[in-house]
């Protein structure tokens, strides 16, 4: 099981106001589904109250919400109260689908990744754990309250990668950045 964090983000590293995103690229939410499907995505509860009520649980995926509140629950979402819970969940989601899918015959057992999906105090908690992050870089300038955490010297940019801007249907310059754990594996 890898763990990655995927986040976009503006100029200053930018991720959210108000508990929203403060612009459009449709481009980037499709590649957030296409790379998350069919695996699990931890959140805080602020970031899963910020999805719409009908994308909530986002389909297709184990919805793991971390939240201090004991109290708190959602349908379609598995709570936990601590970063080593959400991994755990995971896990057995993970061992679950596996043996489900060596049962079936002629299925393969795949190994699901873990996505972290925000916000900023999820991703500071998990980044010392990840081995991949996908960032979607926006070419905007715009006031924030929630930032990505700083990709430091020991995360280096895949190889192969383009560093050309693409233009969203919305006029909104971005690219995709994926970055490797240079140093050796984090161990969950």
């Amino acid at each position: 099981m890898s763990l990655s964090l995927i986040w976009a983000q503006a100029r200053g590293g930018v991720i959210g106001r108000d508990g929203d995103i403060p612009w459009q690229v449709p481009e980037d939410q499709a590649g957030f589904r296409r790379l998350t499907k069919g695996h699990a995505v931890i959140m805080g509860r602020a970031t899963w109250d910020s999805l719409p009520e009908r994308f909530r649980p986002l389909p297709g995926r184990l919805n793991v919400v971390l939240t201090r509140d004991p109290a708190w629950r959602a349908e379609g979402a598995t709570v936990a109260h601590s970063p080593q819970e959400a991994l755990a969940a995971a896990r057995a989601w993970n061992a679950e689908a596996t043996e489900d899918a060596e049962a079936t015959e002629g299925a393969q057992a795949t190994d699901r990744e873990v996505w972290v999906m925000g916000g900023g105090a999820v991703y500071a908690t998990f980044l010392p754990m990840a081995s991949r992050l996908v960032v979607t870089e926006v070419d905007l300038d715009v006031p924030g309250d929630t930032f990505a955490p700083a990709v430091g010297p020991q995360w280096l940019p895949e190889a192969g990668q383009s560093e050309d801007w693409l233009l969203s249907r919305t006029g909104t310059r971005y690219r995709f950045v994926h970055y490797r754990r240079a140093e050796p594996e984090p161990v969950m």
